[in-house]
């Protein structure tokens, strides 16, 4: 069988087959013989993979959004000379029954030299930055509110029913009323006195009724803990919060004019501005971001049938444009 041959877009590329261990890289090109070469993923060879790419004239870089894998190969990369490309993996995919790593970086370096690569949207490096701490808070608060929920798992299992008669469990009421379970085993009326208010939906004997459980010593060492952990927690969400807000004070113009939108509070701006960059330029129109934001479905249609479309994955960088 012929070779296919493709109009050549790009005079110097390479293409990268990037693993965990290994990055397996091909050039070609105007003026290059095609040549494969593989480095470790150590700093020191990626460094030797990059002067080698700069002495042979490449200016294009091409490689798979293979995981994390990608990342330290991408921040040794990232100069003037070399523009780099993050491909989705499947715009790539080799024929197979022939695959191997030095043809797929072969195949990578072919597609790029032929203009058929569409790279995926990259933030600049202090906006990955924002991203890697907004979305690292985010998980903190799901973590917190795993711990309420534990609590009140626990608080059932002592046949506490708190939950059925207060709106949360970690309202000011709820936790005065669990630190006193915790310290004495029981809540009398005099506590009920002192910790009631008149805002309150449940009465005072309803109250007192909810807290009449079997709090042994294996319960109030469980809510101890969980506590504390939650206290901890919330501890590392300040101080994240406090280097979001360093981050992002040169903008503060910018952080105000979105909290002016309905809906947006300052958590929300920080994690849009995180997400999608203060740039629009990356996104040639509304329709553009809205579609690499997973907000709208693609087209997908065989034999006169719509199939299902599946939502955007998340990245450990951006969503695949």
């Amino acid at each position: 069988m012929s070779e296919v041959s493709f109009t050549q877009v790009v005079q110097r590329g390479c293409g990268i087959d990037i693993h965990r261990d290994e990055a397996v890289a091909t050039i070609g090109g105007e003026g290059l013989k095609t040549e494969t070469r593989s480095y470790k993923t150590f700093s020191s060879s990626l460094t030797e993979l990059k002067e080698w790419l700069i002495e042979n004239g490449v200016t294009h870089v091409a490689m798979e959004s293979t995981g994390v894998y990608w990342k330290p190969v991408y921040k040794v990369l990232e100069c003037p000379e070399l523009t780099v490309w993050i491909v989705n993996a499947r715009h790539i995919k080799y024929v197979p029954g022939h695959k191997t790593d030095k043809t797929d970086s072969a195949w990578i370096c072919k597609l790029l030299l032929a203009g058929l690569l569409k790279p995926s949207y990259i933030p600049p490096r202090e906006q990955r930055q924002l991203r890697d701490l907004t979305r690292y808070r985010t998980k903190l608060v799901q973590q917190i509110a795993s711990e309420k929920n534990r609590i009140i798992r626990i608080l059932e299992d002592c046949n506490v029913k708190l939950d059925s008669v207060l709106s949360s469990t970690s309202g000011a009421v709820a936790t005065k009323l669990i630190d006193k379970l915790i310290d004495n085993g029981k809540v009398t009326m005099a506590d009920i006195d002192e910790v009631y208010h008149r805002r309150l939906s449940a009465s005072k004997e309803l109250l007192y009724m909810a807290c009449e459980g079997f709090i042994e010593d294996h319960h109030a060492f469980m809510l101890k803990k969980i506590r504390k952990s939650m206290e901890q927690t919330q501890e590392v969400i300040d101080e994240i919060t406090e280097r979001i807000r360093q981050l992002l004070s040169p903008y503060e113009n910018v952080v105000e004019l979105l909290r002016e939108v309905p809906g947006l509070n300052t958590k929300t701006v920080e994690d849009l501005i995180a997400e999608i960059g203060l740039d629009m330029s990356q996104f040639p129109s509304e329709k553009h971001i809205a579609s690499w934001a997973g907000m709208c479905p693609g087209n997908n249609e065989s034999a006169g049938k719509k199939k299902a479309h599946a939502p955007t994955p998340e990245t450990s960088t951006s969503k695949q444009s």
